[in-house]
């Protein structure tokens, strides 16, 4: 497809990339050059988080949280394979937990054991998976927004499952990408929704065909973290924007039945980034709860 408009977004990402003093890595999973960002290192009592993003989106997702976390930390944030700047492959799998075994394999040899998830939207339904499959498991996960989790607490996890948000998610012409940066948060039109659309847009509207991909797969099993999620998951913290209209704000009520000592956090006036659209406030949240779990303290 032809995009008639020049392709920023490489540029800007690595201008990013030098702001945040991160360093671009990369690595190869299951047939895939996986390219992540990282700040810090790994070991020494130092708490590595690693920062998941979502459905159509990129390790850049996490830039204004990476502003605002302590810069002692490790941090870590992966373009998941098929997404940003990894690897794409038609043949691959990208369903869940195909995505959560790559990303355990990429974690294997880190030198630490104080690991904690953090993931958005698809990314949470990745870390929810990811966060049982570990070993040794994280000391923490956080999910925001998160994808695969059922809407009503008594829900059949394995019941056949339809969705429509790809009209949303896969942009098929600039007024949908427009659409899409703007539905994606609080409902309004807003700066940053048209900045988005300007600077993302060629990149979005070249990659329909993986877009599609990726989200049937994601439909194929898309409870699949719910399953997981119960008695034995790590301190689980939970965020949600209470204005989300492709996770509703209703989904936050199964897990009081099936993890009851979450924490949780719903911010007003937010939709589906909360890291994106009330930074400050989602990153200080993050912070104090990996800082008690990372110190072996249960969350209040």
């Amino acid at each position: 497809m032809k995009v008639p408009a020049p392709n920023l977004w490489p540029a800007a990402r690595t201008g990013q990339r030098w702001l945040l003093n991160a360093r671009r890595r990369t690595t190869t999973l299951d047939g895939h050059e996986m390219v992540y960002l990282e700040r810090g290192q790994a070991g020494g009592g130092r708490p590595t988080v690693v920062l998941i993003h979502g459905f159509a989106s990129m390790k850049e997702n996490w830039t204004l949280w990476l502003q605002r976390l302590p810069r002692h930390w490790h941090v870590l944030a992966p373009d998941l394979p098929g997404l940003g700047e990894s690897d794409y492959r038609p043949d691959a799998s990208y369903r869940y937990e195909s995505q959560a075994k790559r990303l355990r394999d990429w974690l294997t040899d880190l030198p630490t054991d104080n690991i904690h998830l953090a993931g958005s939207s698809m990314g949470g339904a990745i870390a929810a998976i990811l966060a049982h499959i570990m070993t040794p498991a994280p000391r923490s996960v956080t999910l925001l927004n998160s994808a695969g989790i059922p809407e009503h607490p008594d829900a059949d996890l394995n019941a056949p499952f339809e969705s429509d948000r790809d009209a949303i998610l896969i942009p098929q012409d600039w007024r949908g990408v427009y659409r899409m940066f703007n539905t994606v948060g609080n409902g309004k039109p807003t700066v940053s929704g048209i900045a988005m659309t300007g600077l993302l847009g060629p990149d979005l509207l070249g990659r329909t065909e993986s877009l599609r991909h990726i989200f049937r797969d994601m439909l194929a099993d898309p409870l699949a973290p719910a399953r997981y999620l119960g008695a034995d998951t790590p301190p689980l913290q939970v965020q949600w924007g209470e204005r989300d209209v492709i996770t509703p704000t209703r989904c936050v009520r199964w897990f009081e039945k099936a993890t009851p000592d979450a924490e949780v956090h719903v911010f007003p006036r937010v939709g589906h980034l909360p890291m994106v659209e009330t930074p400050a406030k989602s990153a200080a949240v993050l912070r104090h709860f990996v800082e008690r779990c990372a110190a072996g303290r249960e969350p209040a």
